[in-house]
């Protein structure tokens, strides 16, 4: 089993991913990206045969004016040239009507891909170890669910019908200018490698600078996020100046690298419409001559290859008008894909068991784990807590107490030793079933926006009205619910930011009392609101520990002076453990701790 974690950076502090300037697999993007294609094989089908009927009236429609020009207007045949303008105004009704009837159904196509593409990044989150979002912010990934997403559908929406259309325009005018004059089809498609190797050469640069452009708006988003998360922060120490110059160092950053994209990818077309009036130009000329030495080219003929060579092209310069598109598809689509093929929780054993009927035995065997290989976060860790005692982490900051925490949950898998709940390994345990069984409560609560009492809900799906109303009684949060506005019913906006850190304390107690967990982690839980709410807190967590087994993490340390064990963690070992009576009488770091905390709460 591998067990090679990053370091986390825990809740509230992020990371700015920066990605390197690597060469991009557009090929198997491409390849990747079409896949996506598979289920909509039917409609693709109608779509094809809408774009081929659209092509075809628009080239034969071409060829009538030629032949209009020869037949009709030269010899002043009005009543010929009224039937078929006649039969070319219904040609182009019919070709307009299957060009809506293929853009609806490319869009449609577009919405699906794309809506399958969001539902199975948001599937892979489900998957994905804690480490992955505690070093990618969430800004970063939400980057990925929407902007690059969305690139991907403009893309496949309208550069994709787009191309297919350009195909196809390409082969039939080919075809039917070959019918009509081989040296005067030579000199049209001449124009062709020279677009060709013009958009290679600029396409080129302009691809990095795409890549580039996607990564720094992901970075520019987290920093975003992560400073309107921080505003109360900012605003505090005054410090508005200073996150505005971050700000704009990587607000320029991704405007430099905008620019330069848009730039490159803002050549081609120019360079196509040189091209383009030049092979206009020769393709008259060279028509002329024709006609006037050879007799083997007509005036309709010369009109016909002018728009055939307008057609012709065309393709060429969609391409470059939708490279911008494309080009920012591509990129969006790996970086997509690089969220999908992140590395997930290492899969479970066929024969991995069920934790049923837990009694809360907990023994922690000669723990090790490291976030980093050269630096041990916990050593020998050794702990055994029997059903129905209350377990104290104390320390101080850094010292691992919150790390214990998170192996116990499997948040990360350690490094060397055993960790056993009711003699079972948890490493042999469904995940399911292992956190089904533990309860936690951290000192940053987070709730849903939505009501409270769906937020209660959230522990036990299936509870009812009155079970949820007396979690609420437990966890002291009844009366402040009661005389809100909507009560139950309220609705909590920002991750609860409509009530007070206490509320919010209270409630999440309530969802863990609904839950009825067998095991019950407090993390530091009272350590952000006020003596009188801490009371209140205290008594509802009273209510939610009897009858487990309990872990805290304690900042006071008189919450914890009736705990069963209380283990002093530093540097990553246990180097006290006793009751408080019996950590006081050795007058050691414990003593230290308490005494020192004690002298701060008086003054």
């Amino acid at each position: 089993m591998s067990r090679n974690q990053g370091r986390p950076m825990g809740p509230g502090r992020h990371q700015h991913m920066v990605v390197g300037d690597k060469a991009k697999n557009t090929k198997g993007t491409l390849l990747r990206l079409l896949k996506y294609l598979k289920g909509h094989t039917l409609k693709i089908v109608f779509a094809l045969f809408c774009i081929a009927f659209y092509t075809i009236g628009t080239i034969i429609g071409t060829r009538m004016i030629g032949v209009a020009i020869d037949q009709y207007i030269t010899v002043l045949d009005f009543a010929g040239l009224a039937k078929l303008c006649f039969g070319l105004i219904l040609l182009y009704l019919f070709s307009s009507f299957f060009t809506w009837l293929q853009s609806r159904m490319m869009l449609q196509i577009a919405q699906d891909v794309v809506a399958d593409l969001r539902k199975e990044i948001f599937v892979k989150f489900q998957t994905l170890p804690l480490k992955y979002f505690d070093t990618t912010t969430t800004g970063e990934l939400m980057s990925r669910v929407t902007n690059d997403v969305d690139n991907i559908s403009a893309a496949l929406n309208t550069s994709s019908s787009q191309l297919l259309q350009g195909f196809l325009t390409i082969i039939g005018i080919f075809v039917m200018m070959l019918s009509m004059s081989v040296p005067m089809t030579i000199v049209t498609v001449l124009s062709v490698p020279v677009m060709l190797l013009a958009t290679k050469a600029v396409t080129k640069r302009s691809r990095k600078y795409f890549s580039q452009k996607q990564e720094r708006l992901g970075q520019l988003n987290g920093y975003i996020e992560e400073t309107i998360s921080g505003l109360k922060v900012v605003k505090v120490f005054a410090r508005e100046e200073k996150e505005l110059e971050a700000f704009e160092e990587k607000n320029y950053a991704l405007l430099n690298v905008s620019i330069r994209a848009e730039i490159f990818s803002g050549m081609i077309g120019p360079i196509m419409m040189a091209i383009n009036n030049a092979t206009y130009g020769i393709v008259v000329a060279f028509g002329a001559v024709m006609m006037v030495m050879t007799n083997t080219v007509t005036l309709g003929m010369i009109s016909n290859f002018t728009i055939y060579s307008k057609q012709f092209t065309r393709p060429f310069n969609e391409l470059a008008n939708q490279i911008n598109t494309i080009l920012s598809a591509i990129a969006g689509a790996e970086r997509v894909f690089e969220v999908l093929d992140a590395e997930p929780e290492p899969k479970e054993d066929e024969d991995a068991l069920v934790l049923e009927n837990v009694k809360g035995d907990v023994v922690l065997e000669d723990v090790n784990f490291s976030y980093e290989a050269e630096h041990p976060i916990l050593k020998h860790i050794n702990l055994y807590a029997r059903p129905g005692q209350t377990i104290a982490f104390v320390g101080p900051t850094g010292a691992g107490k919150t790390t214990i925490i998170n192996l116990l949950t499997r948040f990360y898998d350690i490094d060397s030793g055993k960790i056993t709940i009711d003699g079972k390994d948890i490493y042999h345990l469904q995940r399911k079933s292992l956190r089904s069984a533990l309860g936690i409560v951290l000192q940053d609560t987070y709730l849903f926006t939505a009501s409270i009492r769906d937020n209660i809900r959230y522990g036990r799906l299936d509870a009812t009205d009155d079970e949820i109303i007396r979690a609420a009684k437990l966890a002291n949060a009844h009366e402040f619910i009661r005389r809100l506005p909507d009560g139950y019913d309220t609705i909590l906006t920002d991750g609860g930011s409509n009530l007070s850190q206490g509320q919010r304390q209270m409630i999440s107690i309530a969802r863990a009392i609904l839950a009825d967990p067998a095991i019950l982690i407090l993390d530091e839980a009272t350590s952000s609101v006020d003596t009188r709410t801490e009371l209140k807190i205290q008594g509802a967590m009273q209510n939610l520990m009897k009858g487990r087994t309990n872990f805290v993490i304690a900042h006071r340390l008189s919450t914890i002076k009736d705990a069963d064990l209380i283990a002093v963690i530093n540097h990553g070992e246990i180097i006290e453990r006793g009751n408080h009576e019996q950590l006081m009488e050795k007058k050691g770091f414990y003593y230290r701790l308490y005494t020192s905390q004690f002298k701060q709460d008086a003054v």
